[in-house]
């Protein structure tokens, strides 16, 4: 088919790659324009961008699609189907309309659960036992599109990183598989009233709050790591958790409760077992310790 991609993250790349290497023709990538990145804040093309142009395809990069004369460069591609992959812009009607057989989404949780910008930190942070990946066809409500296939994944003790790339290898195989069936498939409406939803990460919310139960606490540093990661703060200094352990120990909450920078919370207590600081690589919590002992009874912001 002629295709048309439309993505931006690093979880996109899987299906455009998948879709290039399953013989489609891919007549244009849509991705958004290159960003400031890094200490030097230099403009930094998508992870999509970077995949395009290593496989030699044509990539645009509108800031908005709302024109039309960016509608008519669209349409005048002349697509079979659109496939959409966490793109970031919202597809006015000209657009989901131009595609001889519409576009497709793949989408990171099983609809009409999480719908929105982050359904793998939501589903994580929630506790969710399983999650997924749902192809839908795409209307102007936001993802409430008819569903076309799915895949079951378990979240266990993944961050939202690891589960990230796993469904992006999951997403990128199911949309390849539905192409081939597409024509046979009977699309199942959504229950609207069964939907949740995954708004965009605050970065207000990133900050751990010591009153809140271990496990909570756990469920967020996992569903924000690697970024932008749950954090405290210690003399001063912001300081980023990756990965931690909830411990059956109880204490005034935000307090050390050993040298093992075991921290009391509302309920139980979580051990931090690697973090990162600020301007600095991520490492284990013991080579931090090692240059920083933080005594028992120590307040953590």
């Amino acid at each position: 088919m002629r295709i048309v991609f439309m993505g931006t993250p690093a979880f996109a790349v899987p299906t455009l790659a998948a879709l290039h290497e399953a013989g489609h023709t891919i007549v244009a990538v849509y991705t958004q324009p290159p960003r400031p990145a890094g200490r030097g804040k230099q403009l930094q093309p998508s992870a999509v961008q970077v995949e395009a142009e290593i496989r030699h395809l044509p990539v645009r990069s509108p800031a908005s699609l709302k024109s039309t004369e960016s509608q008519a460069e669209f349409a005048a591609l002349g697509a079979d189907l659109a496939v959409v992959a966490a793109y970031g812009l919202i597809l006015p009607q000209p657009i989901l309309d131009a595609p001889r057989m519409g576009c497709l989404n793949v989408h990171a949780s099983l609809l009409p659960k999480w719908r929105g910008a982050a359904p793998i930190q939501r589903a994580i942070m929630a506790g969710d036992a399983m999650t997924g990946i749902t192809i839908m066809r795409m209307e102007a409500g936001l993802d409430t599109g008819p569903m076309l296939a799915f895949a079951r994944v378990p979240i266990a003790d993944k961050t939202a990183g690891e589960l990230t790339e796993e469904l992006a290898e999951i997403g990128a195989q199911l949309m390849v598989g539905t192409l081939i069936d597409l024509p046979a498939l009977h699309a199942l409406e959504q229950n609207d009233a069964e939907a949740t939803y995954a708004p965009k990460i605050d970065k207000a919310e990133a900050r751990i709050e010591w009153t809140g139960d271990a496990e909570t606490i756990e469920r967020k540093v996992r569903g924000l790591a690697p970024f932008p990661g749950a954090w405290f703060e210690l003399d001063g200094e912001r300081i980023k958790v990756l990965k931690a352990q909830v411990v059956p120990r109880e204490g005034k909450p935000g307090t050390t409760l050993d040298d093992r920078l075991t921290i009391a919370c509302g309920f139980a207590a979580l051990r931090p077992l690697r973090i990162q600081r600020a301007g600095k690589p991520a490492m284990d919590v013991e080579s931090f310790l090692r240059g920083k002992p933080i005594p028992s009874g120590t307040l953590i912001g």
